[in-house]
């Protein structure tokens, strides 16, 4: 677990049914100068990982790369060079390009001036025909230099710049400024290589992306159309995010750009890499955020993270790898969903925890993987595939049969996502990762819990297990898919390597995992007058805001809480991998106040595992763990409150 403890900078707030919700900014008043120390607890409740890793873009960097939203240069250059040699499936999917209606210049342009969707009077497949016909024409004069069809799909653009002022409909409406702004954009981002449109034109239809659809997604991830930030699915904010993200690669807008960029790394909505696999099994099996709900809307979320994370890749940001590859989890587990046999009756039933959703009206409780709509056959694989495998050549089997059980279908447009992705993405496979890596092993009452990322070329995996970092190893044990193994070695510190198996024999060890099955101090701060560790690690906690040294049980000091916005700050990455602990201190509570709090771990109030004396709803003492917010909580809870005056 990557928890990250940090103060909330947050205000208190009510809930639309108007329970409170969780607090972050409200106190416990503590006395006593008990230190706190962190020890292994068995068992405990399952954690996931806290946002890091790559930092967001700034405006003194490079200008952007053109063209650079979905596809570059160089991936045009691929696609010609393929298909001139006749290889597949690139041939094939240019045929189907080529023999699709929407692909012919010549066709008559229809626009609109309104576009709607959701609620009465829709007529947004007219925009939706007309962004794909653009793109299909874009595509077949970039490849094949085919300059009727260069012409046509600039008239499309400059219609619609010209033409389309607003678009209306229900809360719909901001899934439109999303999904179809990221598309018109990348269409233009290949027109914009063509010397016929006039620069006057190309500003033109920058300032209608600008006009039209970014205001909507912006104002949906800032107000969420009024709702509590977790109401919508996760399909809902990556919408927005890729209208942003491409619309800023387009116009040269770093500001919405980075926008995007940050909200995926570190975002409270559950677009948010955190929020979209918002828990991640053995075997990097990511449970994705709307894998309650139903497969159609599940696919969808994984075209459109993959089509974020290709935008801001091409633009030199890895967000596939961010937060150890959490997209490819979150698609491992969306493929297994769907995976099916000939009669189309699912393959697997996947773990699941259970949750419940939040919404203005009421929780809605998910127990398993929702099987309506499944096996759903959205072609959204043929980018996560050929990132994953054949340019990082890692492991990924569950989306890698994916793309083979859709290989013979054709890859149409349907509006939600661009078609053609075997032509644009496809990509011959590379080196294979030279070994394993990501392994991380977990502790869960006594048990070791080993998971990996393979890497392509492999057949199966060894696990090593030694008492030392350095050696020597000795091989426990075989695994294949899902990449995890469980162990049981005793009490005792032990290190662990992993190593695949490939036709030319064993080849190099991951990186070392360590686990600790016996108990063993992780953080001891005094809070005698003083934050720092004594283990000698050089950790320290700050004092922030309201906190103070008091009077205390140790030494006459302690760290003293005003019962308001005062807090210590613990050390960063003190929980970093642990999965089992004990959170231990001293406390003298003299306030008998609702919802104070004696610890937070998290970075919001979405994600979090918090300690209260006092609860509101039948004041007893609540250990509270949630990554969806108080809905999802699951508790603990004494029998009643923390007493007071001692």
């Amino acid at each position: 677990m990557n928890q990250s403890p940090t103060a909330f900078p947050l205000d208190p707030r009510v809930a639309e049914d108007g329970a409170p919700e969780h607090d972050p900014r409200r106190r416990a008043v503590l006395r006593g100068a008990g230190a706190l120390s962190l020890l292994p607890l068995l068992p405990a409740l399952p954690l996931i990982a806290n946002a890091g890793g790559a930092s967001a873009a700034t405006a003194g960097e490079p200008a952007f790369k053109h063209p650079g939203v979905l596809h570059t240069e160089e991936d045009f250059q691929r696609m010609r060079t393929q298909m001139k040699a006749g290889a597949q499936p690139w041939l094939d999917s240019w045929r189907e390009l080529t023999g699709d209606a929407q692909s012919r210049p010549g066709s008559p342009i229809s626009s609109q001036s309104v576009t709607r969707r959701g609620g009465e009077g829709q007529n947004f497949g007219t925009m939706v025909h007309e962004m794909n016909h653009a793109y299909e024409l874009a595509l077949r004069w970039k490849i094949s230099g085919d300059l009727d069809c260069a012409r046509d799909a600039m008239a499309v653009l400059n219609t619609w710049a010209t033409t389309t002022k607003r678009i209306e409909g229900n809360a719909d409406r901001f899934l439109a400024a999303g999904i179809y702004g990221y598309q018109w954009a990348n269409t233009a981002e290949i027109m914009r290589t063509y010397e016929g449109w006039a620069a006057a034109d190309v500003r033109q239809f920058q300032q209608w992306l600008l006009d039209v659809f970014v205001p909507l997604s912006r104002d949906f991830l800032l107000a969420h159309n009024g709702a509590d930030i977790t109401n919508y699915f996760a399909n809902w904010d990556l919408c927005a995010l890729c209208g942003l993200m491409a619309i800023g690669v387009f116009c040269d807008r770093r500001d919405l750009y980075d926008t995007a960029l940050s909200y995926y790394q570190t975002g409270r909505g559950n677009g948010a890499a955190l929020c979209c696999v918002y828990y991640v099994h053995p075997g990097y099996l990511g449970q994705w955020q709307e894998s309650g709900r139903d497969q159609g809307h599940s696919t969808l979320g994984i075209a459109l993270a993959g089509a974020l994370c290709q935008i801001a890749w091409n633009q030199g940001d890895d967000l596939f790898g961010h937060l150890n590859n959490r997209l490819l989890a979150g698609a491992e587990y969306v493929a297994l969903s769907n995976l099916a046999d000939a009669d189309g009756h699912r393959l697997h039933q996947l773990p699941f925890v259970p949750m419940t959703r939040f919404n203005s009206a009421n929780g809605h409780p998910e127990t398993a993987t929702e099987v309506s709509g499944s096996p759903h056959r959205r072609h959204c694989w043929a980018l996560i595939h050929n990132h994953y495998v054949n340019v990082k050549g890692l492991s990924a089997p569950w989306t890698t049969a994916m793309v083979a059980q859709l290989q013979p279908a054709p890859d149409g447009l349907d509006g939600d996502m661009p078609g053609f992705s075997r032509l644009t993405y496809s990509r011959q496979p590379g080196t294979p990762a030279a070994a394993p890596s990501g392994l991380e092993a977990r502790v869960r009452a006594g048990q070791v819990v080993l998971s990996w990322w393979g890497t392509s070329a492999a057949t199966g995996y060894v696990i090593k297990r030694g008492r030392s970092a350095s050696g020597p190893f000795v091989a426990i044990g075989r695994a294949t898919e899902p990449r995890t193994f469980t162990d049981e070695p005793g009490r005792g510190v032990w290190f662990y390597a992993v190593t695949a198996v490939t036709a030319r024999g064993e080849g190099r060890p991951s990186n070392i995992a360590r686990a600790a099955t016996a108990g063993e101090v992780l953080l001891h701060l005094p809070l005698d007058g003083n934050a720092r560790d004594a283990g000698g690690s050089g950790k320290t906690g700050q004092l922030a805001e309201g906190a103070s040294w008091g009077a205390g049980r140790k030494a006459g000091r302690a760290l003293a809480l005003d019962g308001s916005a005062g807090h210590l700050v613990l050390p960063s990455g003190i929980l970093q991998g642990v999965s089992d602990f004990t959170v231990a201190l001293w406390v003298y509570w003299d306030q008998a106040a609702d919802n104070t709090r004696i610890f937070d771990f998290g970075h919001d109030d979405v994600a979090y595992m918090a300690l209260t004396p006092r609860h509101h709803d039948d004041h007893r003492m609540r250990f509270m763990i949630t990554t969806m917010r108080w809905p999802s909580e699951r508790i603990v809870a004494t029998s009643g409150a923390l007493p007071t005056g001692r």
